[in-house]
């Protein structure tokens, strides 16, 4: 009966143990910004839950070769080789997204949505905006992350920027982007 006290304990430690052997290199690095399961708890930062996984591969190894300046995240990404990459973005692309909790002002979500309809965003994002191959999930994330990249893709187009995105948002003033990020940021 001993045998089976000592043996529980020290099987639960090597299971747990296994498992942390399984995440992916830098995980701890990533959480701290993006959240735990990649579901962002700063407004400024994306949430990486339920993400594409062609998506997440693309832009890691964009960030990594500095072909996206992101600054926050300079050198995070340095030494990983593309199968570092590929196994956390798979990761992340499994993990769930969690709905934000923050208050829906119906008549920015209303106009949001038809403006989303008439750019037909979801062509490419799908129409639940969740994403698919090289199209991030926009839905969920938070207003104020996606207010900033919208903007910066009407304002700034550099490197690693999609010109797509640039020529769709060009004619969008302030107020439309706030509608816009608004209506993304609560669809479920």
């Amino acid at each position: 009966m001993r045998f089976i006290h000592t043996l529980i304990p020290a099987l639960a430690l090597m299971l747990a143990m296994a498992a942390q052997a399984q995440q992916p290199q830098r995980l701890e690095l990533c959480v701290a910004c993006h959240g735990p399961q990649g579901n962002s708890q700063n407004p400024q930062f994306p949430s990486l839950a339920g993400q594409p996984k062609v998506f997440m591969e693309n832009q890691l190894v964009l960030i990594r070769e500095g072909l996206r300046d992101i600054p926050a995240m300079k050198g995070v990404l340095d030494g990983l080789k593309d199968a570092d990459l590929i196994v956390l973005a798979k990761y992340f692309s499994e993990q769930v997204p969690v709905p934000l909790s923050t208050p829906v002002d119906a008549e920015r979500y209303e106009r949001g949505k038809v403006l989303a309809r008439s750019m037909l965003c979801g062509t490419c994002h799908l129409p639940d905006y969740k994403g698919r191959e090289q199209m991030p999930r926009l839905a969920g994330q938070h207003e104020t992350f996606l207010r900033a990249v919208m903007e910066e893709y009407r304002d700034k187009p550099g490197p690693g920027r999609d010109t797509v995105m640039t020529n769709a948002l060009g004619g969008l003033n302030n107020q439309h982007l706030d509608d816009l990020a608004h209506f993304l940021a609560h669809v479920k």
